[in-house]
């Protein structure tokens, strides 16, 4: 375990947002804005490596790779607390800055090679993991945009996702694909077994929405066992990319790369997820 003093520990501190739902009905513990999945293979340690990224490597931060910065500092590509994270080294090795290296333009000159050895290989491995969860699709299925989302189906932020989401949804433009899990109360997991189960699970996906405030979908008395492993798998997956609450939404940006919210999109961010509407 990092103890409290550890450098990655303030490496991870992170703007909180308390739009999403945890266990129990709660509101979750403070969760990231935005997110990252879970980091590619990490580029093993080299034993000559400067004693400063041993040292943060021994704290938990992980190396991708390295690169060239133009002011004579060795530029570490690395992740701490599931986020890109850049670390600048002297060439002594004992020393390093670590943060966002600013042009004269106010560019983030790191921005690059982080997206190419970190934050994109991420973006991708993601992607092929939601794509092969159990999920229930809300929209038609030539949607160009898909969108898929981490939900509980007694989460009220989820149900504020969905109902933001009309009129991309029912013109066409966007597929949210809702990776059901049950976490948030004791009958949740029977009701994402009720939808699961359904005939037309994607009926009963919009049943329980449209009444969420009547209490939605009746939940089935039994979760069956294939639906608990659906459920259990969807958790696990939701943990791994390191969303603390529902909804967890991943959807790709207009140049193709993975991005992610944890929480409910606030403001003009809800056009950001869902595209042009």
């Amino acid at each position: 375990m990092i103890r409290s003093h550890s450098l990655l520990l303030l490496l991870a501190t992170v703007l909180l947002a308390p739009t999403a739902c945890a266990r129990d009905g709660e509101q979750s513990k403070p969760a990231p804005a935005t997110a990252t999945a879970a980091a590619p293979t990490a580029k093993p340690a080299d034993p000559n490596e400067p004693a400063v990224v041993k040292t943060l490597r021994s704290q938990g931060v992980e190396f991708m790779g390295t690169f060239e910065t133009p002011i004579g500092l060795t530029g570490y590509a690395g992740v701490a607390g599931q986020r890109p994270l850049a670390v600048y080294v002297s060439k002594d090795g004992q020393y390093a800055v670590v943060g966002t290296l600013v042009n004269a333009k106010g560019e983030d000159a790191s921005a690059d090679k982080l997206k190419e050895l970190v934050s994109g290989p991420m973006g991708v491995q993601a992607w092929a993991k939601v794509e092969a969860s159990h999920w229930v699709a809300d929209g038609k299925a030539d949607a160009p945009r898909i969108i898929y989302a981490f939900s509980d189906p007694n989460c009220p932020y989820c149900n504020h996702f969905w109902e933001a989401a009309r009129p991309w949804v029912e013109s066409g433009k966007v597929q949210i694909r809702e990776i059901l899990v049950g976490v948030i109360r004791e009958d949740s997991a029977n009701k994402a077994a009720a939808i699961f189960s359904a005939a037309s699970p994607e009926a009963a996906l919009l049943e329980n929405e449209r009444n969420f405030a009547k209490g939605g979908i009746k939940p089935l008395a039994t979760v069956p066992v294939d639906v608990q492993a659906k459920l259990r798998a969807n958790e696990m997956l939701m943990l791994e990319l390191g969303f603390q609450g529902t909804p967890g939404i991943l959807f790709k940006g207009a140049d193709g790369t993975v991005q992610m919210r944890s929480g409910m999109p606030q403001g003009n961010d809800l056009q950001t997820v869902l595209g042009p509407r």
